[in-house]
């Protein structure tokens, strides 16, 4: 008994030391777009939040395109009055590499309307949904594989006029650092798109969750392909452990190498193609384990692999390469397509059949440089203080993706970086001091709109500015000295306006070396040709010690004013005590009383002593 709980004690002291040193879950984000509380969805109970304060958009009962859709209820879709472009901003997402990855829905009682959107992870769109993609288990969702640098993480959802944008689920898996290192070219400056990912000679999809997999593997959805074509080849499948199949970094599930397709003697070759789009990279993953009983040894089956007819990897041999049967292998490549399909052909060389367990394949996207955070913020403080409708959007980045800027914000991109411009119609507010953080703003035309208020002295600050338009507007105040620290200005346009006082020197000068510049239309603009002669012109500083002058003396003309009131109030008080006083005929009796008094008691007051005569003793 006591050696039994000696080696008890053993087992539970390993399994300890195991769990505290085994490496620590990954992060994971599963949002249910649309729910109004956090649910748990069968069978394994996953945890899905809600998605309030995420996003706009409009929550609704879903309809579930295909059966790998997560088992959810509602969606939110995103209608044009919205804005053309709608995101979901997720804060506080650690630092690391993570699977992002979206599924798209049908409104209830709509599901034949099909929206057609785009979609966009931190700035660079990632897919676009093509009609038909409902139908295809493999196109009801978007997946990519995604640096997030900086603590939050922006998905976008941008219109194209066919329809509104609806989506039911958003998960952000977190994947090793180095999960899918393809060699030169990856990075963090690199996004991995899931174009395909195939799981051969069975004919049940399933998710790495379904396989029981490593967490840390993102749980990767599986397309099965039980078989290539009619003939073509046979489905193998083993109940065996496989060896060397869940390691660093990309932690395939075990399960997945226990089912394959080998070739069969008609034809021995072993071909599959896809669709992909031309003029891109791919970066394709192909996987195998030996489970077939009739290879017993290496060097029984050995065959080629070949992309669109070149040979990428020569004599394959499984069992030799991996170093023992059911022991899994993956071989990685990356290649450049000019055409819209892709085939990969296994030709056998020894054995007369191949074999293949798995495929994988992703377009290698290069992600787009992102607007500084402190650049977005200003413009949303802009949106905000000019009451910005809807309609413009203005969510996500303002420049990118590329293909869908914000309304109004005219972004362009040379040899010296970007260079960004705000036109918009139909505004109004006023202009914050938060603009002067749009350090590659070139251009401001926001003409004939109802701005009102002072022009921000912080403008001075965007020195990239050369075209700045506030015409037609109902500005008004001084035009800021700072505007004249505008080296690069060419173009000023402030006419029709409600501006007024001395027009800064900097900028009259720069009318001779041929600025345009119109400040017509402001009654109250003064000191270049062409409008009125200023009076003496007093700087900001002298206007505030004269403003504060006069104030300090209408203060000190309040304080002498009330106390002369006061004085006098005193004065007029006394004189109707001494008045009371002369006209009582007691008082008056009092003071006769009092007098005779007095001259009693000094009777030789201003007398001799002859005219007293003797004194009297007693």
């Amino acid at each position: 008994m006591l050696r039994f709980t000696l080696l008890w004690l053993l087992v539970f002291l390993f399994a300890s030391i195991s769990s505290s040193s085994a490496r620590p879950a990954p992060y994971a984000m599963r949002i249910s777009c649309g729910a109004r509380q956090n649910i748990r969805t069968p069978p394994t109970y996953t945890r899905w939040y809600k998605d309030f304060a995420y996003t706009g958009g409009i929550p609704a009962n879903a309809t579930a395109p295909s059966h790998i859709t997560p088992p959810l209820k509602t969606l939110r879709y995103f209608p044009l009055s919205e804005g053309p472009e709608n995101c979901y901003i997720i804060n506080r997402v650690p630092k690391g590499h993570y699977s992002v990855r979206i599924f798209f829905g049908l409104v209830e009682h709509e599901i034949d309307n099909e929206p057609l959107f785009e979609v966009s992870v931190e700035g660079t769109i990632i897919h676009s949904l093509k009609s038909g993609w409902s139908k295809n288990d493999e196109q009801v969702f978007a997946e990519a594989l995604v640096f997030l640098l900086d603590g939050s993480v922006s998905i976008c959802f941008h219109s194209t006029g066919h329809g509104d944008p609806a989506i039911i689920s958003i998960e952000i898996l977190q994947i090793d650092e180095r999960a899918y290192y393809f060699g030169p070219g990856w990075g963090r400056g690199v996004i991995l798109k899931t174009t395909s990912r195939l799981t051969c000679g069975t004919s049940k999809p399933k998710f790495d969750e379904d396989y029981s997999g490593d967490h840390w593997g993102g749980d990767r959805f599986w397309h099965p392909i039980r078989t290539f074509g009619k003939n073509a080849d046979a489905p193998r499948s083993t109940e065996s452990g496989i060896k060397k199949a869940s390691t660093v970094p990309n932690f395939y599930p075990e399960a997945l190498y226990q089912s394959a397709v080998v070739s069969t003697d008609s034809k021995p070759d072993l071909a599959y193609t896809m669709d992909v789009d031309p003029n891109k990279n791919y970066s394709i993953w192909l996987h195998f384990a030996e489970i077939d009983a009739t290879i017993t040894s290496a060097g029984k089956r050995v065959f080629d692999v070949l992309i669109n007819g070149d040979t990428f990897f020569e004599n394959v041999d499984v069992v030799g390469m991996s170093g023992d049967r059911y022991t899994a292998l993956v071989l990685n490549t990356t290649v450049a397509l000019s055409g819209r399909t892709l085939t990969i052909t296994l030709h056998p060389k020894k054995g007369n059949h191949a074999i293949l367990t798995a495929i994988e394949v992703f377009q290698v996207i290069v992600a787009e440089s992102k607007t500084s955070p402190e650049e977005v913020r200003a413009l949303q403080s802009l949106k905000k203080s000019l009451g910005l409708p809807n309609r413009f959007g203005w969510n996500g980045d303002p420049c990118v993706p590329k293909e869908h800027p914000w309304s109004g914000a005219d972004c362009h991109f040379d040899k010296s970086g970007r260079k960004c411009g705000l036109d918009n119609q139909g505004l109004r507010g006023s202009l914050t001091n938060e603009i002067s953080k749009l350090h590659h703003l070139q251009s401001i035309n926001l003409s004939g709109n109802s701005i009102h208020g002072a022009i921000p002295s912080s403008l001075g600050a965007v020195t990239s500015l050369e075209i700045l338009d506030l015409s037609y507007n109902f500005l008004n105040g001084s035009i800021p000295e700072s505007l004249g620290k505008l080296t690069a200005l060419r173009r000023l346009n402030l006419n029709g306006n409600s501006l007024s006082g001395r027009v800064p020197s900097a900028l009259g000068g720069r009318l001779l070396n041929g600025a345009s510049f119109n400040f017509t239309d402001n009654h109250g603009l003064c000191g270049i040709p062409g409008l009125p002669k200023c009076g003496p012109h007093l700087s900001a500083g002298a206007k505030v010690g004269i403003a504060f002058a006069v104030f300090l003396s209408l203060v000190l003309l309040v304080i002498c004013s009330i106390c002369w009131w006061k004085r006098r109030q005193n004065i007029l008080r006394a004189q109707q005590i001494a008045a009371a006083s002369r006209s009582a005929p007691y008082a008056k009796s009092r003071t006769q009383s009092s007098h005779d008094i007095q001259m009693s008691r000094n009777p030789s007051r201003g007398r001799t002593a002859s005219e007293n005569g003797p004194s009297l003793l007693s």
